[in-house]
């Protein structure tokens, strides 16, 4: 019975009770594309960097993790990948020889981090091959050896695809030494520093040049079929070759776990904020409710309705409002992201260059995650009941003979 009145006494002011119902259904359709939208954003940025920079795990001698330096390099590498390759759960895994290198063109120079990767394996291990903007993939050249560089850094140097470059580095006896490399081809990531700041010729190529024994790597990428694996693989490539460093992507790139880790509570107090300010907003105008409903609340005292009653009901026009808003909120907000998640959100007008300097994409696809649906409409149902309390005890406070006697 107090239900049925409840619900019917939401809707003798349509107006007011559409007002409430609205604003709550817009803060809630903002807190839940504003969490799709964030998810987005971590989940590409997480997905871009293990799949374009760092892989699922990495390894590395101990004095490589400690000096970037040639001369720290292991031996063995080939044996190691034929190993890995087996384990469950690894789809590839590819070696490198990483150094510090300066790349000058005829116009400016700029210090780099030089890859020496094999083609074939990393396109398996990266995907890179799939963001050139022009020529290919360290194919073989008719006159010179094939360097693939980013599009900032072709850029900074004012060259183009088949235009010269001379790399300076440090050969394995520690000796300066140069060499001519011809441009095949410029990638775009998501993310302008990388593009900046990283260079990739053949591995074969870079371990003539520098001297380099055979089957020597300075890093070896690990690609897996799931996260979920990482910590198993790891465990097993340590047990294989247990005086190397073995990283799984948290460890390579923390900032990415932070960001991960952090998300869901950026999210959760993001929504809490929305909440606390629709809350205030549902007392007010349940205050307003109760001021001009003395008469009648009085009336109803005075045949026998007890303040129980009274305050069950006041509570229940309250957890309606807020419900019904929530619902509607998150029906538009789910629906939204879930279009966006399909189509992409494009930013690249509004704020591309920023969003690439800090290493995400311009297109954002959000992602609606089962959970955030469910602890919003619960976080819904807590704000209702919270800000039925007040309304309802001010109610309770009326006197029946006052109240009878207001013009109200």
């Amino acid at each position: 019975m107090i239900w049925s009145i409840a619900w019917r006494n939401i809707w003798r002011n349509k107006l007011r009770s559409g007002v409430v119902i609205t604003a709550i259904a817009l803060g809630i359709f903002a807190g839940v594309f504003s969490m799709a939208f964030m998810r987005g954003m971590a989940n590409q940025r997480l997905e871009s960097a293990i799949k374009t920079q760092v892989s699922d795990i990495q390894v590395h001698s101990p004095a490589f993790m400690k000096v970037n330096d040639i001369k720290n390099y292991f031996t063995g590498s080939d044996t190691l990948l034929q190993n890995i390759d087996t384990m469950s759960g690894v789809v590839a895994s590819s070696r490198r020889l990483i150094v510090n290198a300066i790349i000058n063109s005829a116009e400016k120079g700029s210090g780099v981090k030089l890859y020496g990767v094999e083609p074939d394996v990393e396109k398996k291990v990266t995907d890179l091959n799939t963001k050139l903007i022009d020529g290919n993939y360290l194919e073989s050249l008719k006159t010179g050896r094939p360097i693939l560089v980013g599009h900032k850094l072709a850029g900074k140097l004012g060259v183009k695809l088949g235009s010269k470059l001379v790399v300076g580095m440090l050969d394995a006896n520690g000796y300066p030494i140069y060499y001519q490399f011809r441009i095949g081809g410029i990638f775009k990531t998501a993310s302008t520093p990388f593009d900046e700041s990283n260079a990739f010729v053949r591995y074969s190529d870079l371990r003539d040049i520098t001297s380099l024994p055979k089957n020597t790597a300075h890093e070896v990428a690990v690609y897996l079929k799931d996260n979920d694996y990482s910590k198993r693989v790891a465990n097993e490539i340590e047990k294989v070759r247990p005086g190397l460093n073995v990283q799984e992507w948290f460890q390579v790139m923390p900032e990415l776990s932070y960001l991960t880790e952090s998300m869901d509570y950026y999210m959760y107090i993001f929504i809490i904020i929305i909440l606390l300010a629709l809350g205030f907003g549902i007392v007010n105008t349940m205050l307003m409710v109760v001021l001009e409903r003395v008469k009648e609340l009085g009336m109803l005292m005075a045949v026998g309705m007890n303040k129980r009653r009274v305050f069950a009901m006041i509570m229940l026009e309250t957890v309606f409002l807020s419900i019904t808003g929530g619902i509607v909120g998150i029906i538009v907000g789910t629906a939204v992201a879930g279009f966006f998640h399909t189509h992409g959100l494009n930013l690249s007008g509004l704020y591309g260059e920023g969003f690439s300097a800090l290493g995400y994409d311009s297109i954002i696809y959000t992602v609606v995650q089962p959970q955030m649906i469910v602890m919003t409409a619960i976080l819904v149902i807590i704000t209702g009941i919270l800000s039925s309390v007040y309304p309802a005890v001010k109610a309770l406070h009326l006197n029946p003979a006052d109240a009878i006697r207001t013009d109200a």
